[in-house]
């Protein structure tokens, strides 16, 4: 299973003090959730380009990355050809890092538990994989990153459109 960890960048850490006081919506703008297109209503991306994985939302597409660590992600369209789809998130709770076994064993349980819910047949029986990004440490200390988002992928090609009920 692949699996890949979010990345702060350095200009998070720049205005992490005026996030506090102004919201989220301050990160997006001044680092930049990268130069795709949301619609504004339902939020799906409508226009392709590298997106921040701070701003990655459930239901969103994108293609692999060869990094084992990112910051960004170059998400598509779902109607587009691509090799990811976010399907399920799960938020740690607060506290210390619990280190990369236990973020992976985290990530292996939330994810496993909706997959069948989500592509509609049980994992053993699809031929689909899943995979996990998840928090990196210097994500958790600095940046309070607690967010698992689940990966749902076809090994051998990309796919068109979402896999929610596909049953394949």
């Amino acid at each position: 299973m692949k699996r890949a960890s979010r990345l702060g960048t350095a200009a998070i850490a720049a205005v992490a003090a005026v996030a506090v006081l102004s919201g989220c919506s301050v990160i997006t703008d001044l680092v930049g959730g990268g130069n795709a297109v949301r619609d504004a209503d339902s939020a799906e991306i409508t226009e392709g380009g590298d997106l921040s994985v701070f701003t990655l939302e459930l239901g969103d597409c994108f293609n692999d990355t060869v990094a084992e660590q990112v910051s960004e992600l170059p998400v598509v369209p779902c109607a587009d050809p691509h090799d990811n789809e976010v399907y399920y998130e799960h938020e740690m709770p607060e506290g210390e890092f619990p280190g990369d076994e236990a973020i992976s064993a985290a990530a292996e349980e939330n994810c496993l538990a909706q997959f069948e819910s989500f592509v509609g047949i049980a994992y053993a029986d699809s031929v689909f994989e899943y995979s996990a990004l998840t928090p990196s440490t210097g994500g958790w200390e600095d940046y309070d990153d607690r967010l698992i988002q689940c990966i749902v992928f076809d090994p051998s090609a990309q796919v068109q459109g979402s896999l929610q009920g596909v049953a394949r």
